[in-house]
């Protein structure tokens, strides 16, 4: 096989992408399996779409940080392998749609040219680390997270212990009490305390969205900064070893903290201590690269309505802590941009600002440290872009997911919702445009993309049958959820699935009655005062669908009759032995080992031992076609199925053998002698496949 070139200077990057070309390769030759190919590319950002034959690519941006260098090359790269648009997701990342999975790895190193990197931005990994778009700027932060986001990102980017996760991990950081982070829904949310002087954080653990919304629980109110990376990658390990892995709904975090408990989970977190590298991490935020405040004042320029421009600046800027600076909000609908604009941006800010943009958690673009008398300039050059538009942050500022546009799992369309609502609000409600404390968000499907869920008023996209059984786009409208601060909120309430059309209608209603009786409350108060039941009684009658039209069977954005069709499986393969993959990366997981044995890197060593004996066990496990939930559930059942029967001989029960992970601390002896304990147990247990296929025969 020929392997794809890169000219990067990076090895450990260069390895990797080339690592992608060749399962590539394989895998269309029908040599790797389809499932185990799936999992590969999803851990380096390639998510296949709804349309066939085309990927999504999604790019991992810690913390939504993003110079104007880095910019113009995604912009290239979009313009070269893409259709010129990109998008910013609910995690800060930016998306690519429509690449040809053959031309993802020369993508993937154009990216790396400017440290931009794919790795785990999708799959059953360690997601994109998140954090407040403010950290750094925020007047209320007790200091800047912006590090310690950095150095999570760092330390479990390709690290062995994430690699294949159960489900995926999500870790966010909050500048403040405000929880701007949104750790209450996170697996790991960390938000800045200082407690006599020491700089540390509240911890937040299993929270999460989908079909079952969980909030997070309290792990510790506050722990010392050199200490949160050590918890993260107990935690993590915890998971790993514990977490579902057949049933994909209940395989998140959140599900084990609740099978376990609380308590339970911190006394496994105890016991992981041992296994761990160091029992303090500190983090040097003192050598985190310092802003490049721009001093360059921008030319004289006049404003055709002050008007206007007073409202953008009361709606679209965010005061700085630092004098004299503040920061612009850009409202992108629907998270969508594109590249020949994205190029003048990146200009803009490189010559009047500090070069830097923050993407957020509600798929907009910040741009920090613009001085004041600056203003009149961006908001002139910004409304050429189309980029002043009003309402950063506000109510008419909605969230929304691809939904049906690109996502296998869309059921009916956000982005059509979206748009529609939208016009309602500025049309209709125009003083909603200054309203900071109504937060709406749309998801195409349960999964909660959108993050509906934890709105004040969500929509979540859903199918109705009508009297005469044809099928059309519905929305759950769910009420009532909301931030609450410092790690406290809650999820909205399920009140009425409505036919999508009525969205509007359904808002207007809402709307109308909050301006009506909400008293001066904030809209938390106004519909906690009320109740679920209230609502339902105001919204009961757009549920009928007895009266439907030819209309309400076509979804937003679309004039085709509404056909329920949950995306085609991601791509197109020859299905082959799982088995044989199996054993295949675990003989690649051996070799890892002894190559992180020669960089003295003993604790991934370790870990990647620990996954080669693991692997190996599953794939004769699935031989006998016994179950394999969860990695703790594999080693219980080899010893009942094969050492207990004499089947596979070992010195020790394998659960003795494999938890020498948890009793020894990872020294160059252990890391050593667990790597040939792993390929001893490799070679059996591929002996013992070979013996059983020959009688078989």
């Amino acid at each position: 096989m020929q392997s794809f070139r890169t000219e990067l200077e990076n090895p450990i990057v260069e390895k990797d992408i080339i690592e992608l070309a060749d399962k590539i390769e394989l895998f269309k030759q029908g040599k790797v399996d389809e499932e185990k190919f799936r999992s590969l590319r999803l851990a380096r950002g390639v998510y296949g779409q709804r349309q066939f034959g085309v990927q999504m690519i999604r790019i991992k941006l810690p913390y939504g940080k993003i110079s104007s260098k880095q910019l113009h090359r995604i912009a290239d790269v979009s313009d070269e392998y893409s259709r010129g648009r990109l998008h910013i997701t609910t995690r800060q990342d930016i998306q690519i749609h429509h690449v040809h999975l053959d031309r993802t790895p020369e993508l993937w190193n154009e990216l790396e040219r400017d440290d931009i990197t794919l790795r785990e931005a999708c799959g059953n990994t360690v997601r994109n680390v998140t954090a407040s778009e403010t950290a750094g700027i925020d007047i209320n932060e007790p200091f800047d997270v912006s590090p310690y986001a950095d150095a999570v990102f760092k330390y479990f980017l390709r690290n062995p212990i994430s690699q294949e996760l159960g489900r995926k991990f999500k870790i966010s950081f909050s500048a403040t009490d405000e929880d701007t982070g949104l750790g209450f829904m996170h697996d790991l949310g960390f938000i800045a305390k200082l407690e006599n002087g020491e700089r540390g954080f509240k911890v937040l653990i299993g929270g999460g969205l989908g079909s079952q919304p969980r909030l997070a629980d309290e792990l510790y109110s506050f722990l010392p900064q050199n200490k949160i990376i050590p918890l993260i990658e107990s935690v993590i390990r915890i998971f790993d070893r514990f977490g579902e892995r057949n049933s994909r709904a209940k395989a998140r975090l959140k599900f084990l903290i609740k099978k376990v408990g609380l308590e339970a989970f911190k006394e496994l977190i105890i016991e992981e201590r041992k296994a761990i590298p160091a029992d303090s991490i500190h983090i040097d935020y003192e050598s985190y690269p310092a802003v490049r405040l721009n001093s360059t004042i921008a030319p004289k320029v006049d404003i055709e309505s002050t008007i206007n421009y007073n409202l953008w600046r009361k709606t679209n800027t965010v005061e700085q802590k630092q004098e004299g600076f503040v920061a612009i909000g850009i409202k992108v609908p629907l998270g969508d941009f594109y590249t020949d604009k994205a190029r003048i941006l990146a200009d803009l800010v490189n010559e009047y600002a500090a070069g830097e943009f923050r993407l957020t958690l509600r798929q907009n673009i910040l741009i920090p440290h613009i001085r004041t008398e600056n203003l009149p300039y961006f908001y002139v050059k910004l409304k050429e872009l189309g980029f002043a538009t009003i309402g950063y942050n506000k109510a008419i500022d909605i969230t929304a997911c691809p939904g049906t546009d690109t996502c296998n799992l869309g059921i009916s369309s956000s982005t059509g919702i979206t748009t529609e609502l939208e016009r309602v609000l500025v049309n209709e409600y125009p003083d909603f445009q200054e309203k900071e404390d109504l937060v709406i968000k749309i998801s195409g499907c349960m999964n909660a993309c959108g993050q509906h869920s934890m709105a004040h008023i969500g929509f979540q996209g859903m199918t109705i049958k009508a009297p005469d059984k044809r099928i059309a786009p519905a929305l759950q409208v769910l009420l009532g959820g909301g931030n609450l601060g410092d790690g406290v909120a809650h999820f909205a309430d399920k009140v009425v699935k409505v036919p999508s059309k009525r969205g509007p209608q359904a808002l207007r209603i809402i709307l109308d009655d909050f301006i009506e009786n909400g008293s001066g409350n904030t809209y938390t108060e106004y519909y906690q005062k009320n109740g679920e039941k209230y609502f339902y009684s105001l919204l009961k009658h757009l549920s009928d669908v007895s009266n439907l039209s030819d209309s309400d069977f076509t979804d937003w954005g679309s004039t085709d009759t509404f056909i329920k069709a949950i995306g085609v499986g991601e791509c197109a393969g020859v299905v082959i032995d799982l088995i044989s993959t199996l054993f295949l990366e675990s003989q690649e997981k051996i070799d890892d080992a002894h190559e992180a044995i020669e960089q003295e890197n003993f604790s991934d060593a370790i870990y990647y031992s620990y996954s080669s004996m693991i692997n190996a066990a599953k794939a004769v496990l699935l031989s006998e076609k016994a179950k394999t939930n969860t990695q703790a559930g594999i080693v219980t059942q080899f010893d009942e199925l094969f050492v207990d029967t004499k089947k596979v001989v070992l010195d020790d029960p394998f659960q003795k053998i494999i938890y020498q992970i948890k009793e020894n601390a990872p020294s160059a002896s252990f890391a050593k002698h667990y790597a040939k304990t792993a390929s001893h147990f490799l070679t059996l247990v591929k002996e013992f496949r070979g013996e059983s296929l020959q009688k078989d025969e």
